[in-house]
């Protein structure tokens, strides 16, 4: 910074108001001074303005399972609303390993980040909330449901809501037994189940519905598609909680030669490429992960800015999306 004070003819700081972008600095020094930056090739010290500032404007993003391509589009949206606002974000993959989700959350608070953002791969971790009860700075869960204690704010979706449309259509083309798959007992899972649920009992039906549940992954898509169809009595419709468990039923299916729409109908969780580019296209319970991130982080922004505010809850739509895999059963 001396060498860059040095070269402006200026103070050193002077050099510090203009590369903290404090108000209170001329046009011409600054342009003075950003001139010297660039013929130095002046890199300023980050960890040194943290120490200073006592923050780091990092925030960091304990994921569940990043390999689930909604969870990219969710890091986008939200590493975008922090980037524009003068934030970087660390990202953590947990690999659905409760486990790792306290040490990463540990991890990250050694690294001093002023914020989390989490999306864990269990909500009943006891290391998990001693982990965040060391953490001092605001916490947004994006679709978990952790104790209030916590104080954490949320953004949450409404997979009930969709769920429950989903099924609908499936009812009123005449479908009575229908197969759920659905994943660990997260907060997604319990509202599309209990969507499935209120569809039936809209209609006065009895609950002649299945649902199987165990780790959103393909190999469970498959072996509880396979369990589905070899039943006395299979399902007409089967319905995917997650693109990851689609893959697997896809397989299963597509080993069985059933045409989909005709001689079983499908509808999935979330719009990824395979939903849109199968033939026939998958019918599904649609969301935008773009804004869920987005929203994730402008409310983490938030209580950055306003360390008093209370916890808030976000709640976004989800939208069911009919197509060809649909049709009456045979």
């Amino acid at each position: 910074m001396r060498e860059v004070a040095d070269r402006a003819g200026v103070a050193m700081s002077s050099v510090s108001r203009v590369l903290s972008k404090h108000p209170d600095v001329s046009p011409a020094m600054r342009d003075r001074v950003l001139a010297a930056v660039d013929e130095l090739g002046y890199e300023p010290d980050i960890l040194a303005q943290s120490l200073r500032r006592k923050e780091t404007r990092t925030i960091g993003f304990v994921v569940g399972d990043i390999s689930n391509p909604l969870f990219a589009q969710i890091a986008m949206g939200a590493e975008g609303a922090l980037r524009e606002n003068g934030y970087s974000m660390l990202l953590t993959n947990s690999e659905n390993d409760p486990r790792l989700d306290a040490g990463h959350v540990s991890l990250l608070r050694q690294r001093r980040v002023d914020g989390l953002l989490l999306s864990t791969a269990s909500e009943d971790s006891p290391e998990l909330f001693a982990a965040l009860e060391g953490f001092e700075g605001p916490v947004v869960l994006i679709d978990r449901d952790l104790p209030k204690k916590l104080g954490a704010s949320a953004v949450l979706s409404d997979h009930r809501s969709g769920m429950r449309d989903a099924i609908g259509h499936l009812l009123d083309l005449g479908h009575r037994r229908i197969g759920m798959i659905i994943g660990q007992p997260l907060r997604f899972s319990r509202e599309r189940r209990i969507g499935l649920e209120e569809a039936y009992a809209q209609r006065g039906l009895d609950d002649t519905f299945i649902v199987l549940e165990g780790r959103l992954s393909p190999e469970h898509g498959r072996s509880a598609t396979r369990e589905l169809l070899a039943a006395p009595e299979p399902p007409t419709a089967i319905v995917t909680g997650g693109n990851q468990i689609l893959l697997g039923a896809l397989e299963e299916i597509h080993d069985r030669n059933l045409a989909l729409g005709s001689e079983l109908s499908l509808i999935s969780c979330d719009t990824v490429s395979l939903t849109e580019l199968h033939q026939p296209p998958i019918a599904v319970v649609r969301r935008d992960p773009r804004e869920i991130g987005r929203r994730a982080g402008g409310l983490l922004l938030r209580h950055l800015t306003d360390s008093s505010a209370p916890p808030e809850e976000v709640t976004l739509p989800t939208e069911f999306v009919a197509r060809a895999s649909c049709g009456p059963p045979s």
